[in-house]
């Protein structure tokens, strides 16, 4: 078989049509060899993920190592499939970095491991551009800035009936991973973009998500949902 015939059936894998991921990547600069290169932010491999697989799932755990955080991640095609059957895995570590004080160690874990795990089931650019090398030593490997200005949603704690009647237990606060995907599955409220999600909409046209922010008040489910994927993309690019 020929090289370009192996590189066109490398380049089907994941294929979406209409979609292309080579225009989203961006010049990330390794703090360790200074060298750059191209990468896809975290939340359009995300993007490209829901696109290929609408019913899927990317499951995270973390857990506290010894002064940093531990993630894995796990990428399934469908919610339903066994916590064995995943597309593919990955960990990353990561503690606090003097250089970055507003980054959340944890959230950051989460982001690396969503992303390797993500590439290793084939939403990176290892078909499309040359040159994506990752070092595991690299400390802004996904370039993520996860600040804590970012929106979060507060659930409302319900006024008890009577004072005999004990309040309901606390909500199970999200990880941010899980506010993110909650809000990549948020309705598009253009019209034109009708039966669309606001995950699609990042790879569609993302000036009309900005746009959204803008329409919105911040406060609405649906202008917290479209602000939050901004200010990641941001903190992605940044």
């Amino acid at each position: 078989m020929s090289q370009t015939t192996d590189t066109n059936i490398i380049s089907s894998i994941n294929a979406v049509e209409g979609f292309d991921p080579v225009p989203y990547a961006v010049d990330y600069t390794d703090l360790t060899t200074g060298e750059t290169r191209k990468r896809l932010p975290v939340m359009i491999q995300m993007a490209w993920f829901r696109l290929k697989y609408p019913e899927g799932k990317i499951s995270v755990e973390v857990s506290p190592g010894h002064d940093c955080f531990v993630a894995r991640a796990r990428v399934y095609p469908n919610y339903k499939d066994p916590a064995e059957s995943y597309l593919a895995e990955a960990t990353a570590s990561r503690g606090r970095c003097q250089d970055k004080p507003s980054v959340s160690p944890r959230e950051w874990a989460q982001t690396a491991a969503v992303g390797i795990a993500l590439r290793n089931a084939g939403f990176g650019l290892q078909f499309a551009l040359a040159g994506e090398d990752f070092s595991s030593s690299a400390p802004d490997e996904f370039a993520m800035e996860l600040t804590a200005d970012m929106p979060v949603e507060t659930p409302e704690q319900p006024v008890a009936a009577r004072s005999e009647t004990p309040p309901p237990p606390p909500k199970k606060e999200l990880t941010f991973e899980e506010k993110l995907e909650a809000a990549m599955k948020q309705p598009c409220p253009i019209s034109k973009y009708a039966g669309k999600t606001l995950g699609e909409l990042v790879a569609l046209d993302p000036k009309a998500l900005v746009w959204i922010t803008k329409k919105f008040d911040s406060a609405s489910e649906i202008g917290a949902a479209a602000k939050l994927i901004c200010n990641y993309a941001l903190e992605a690019t940044a």
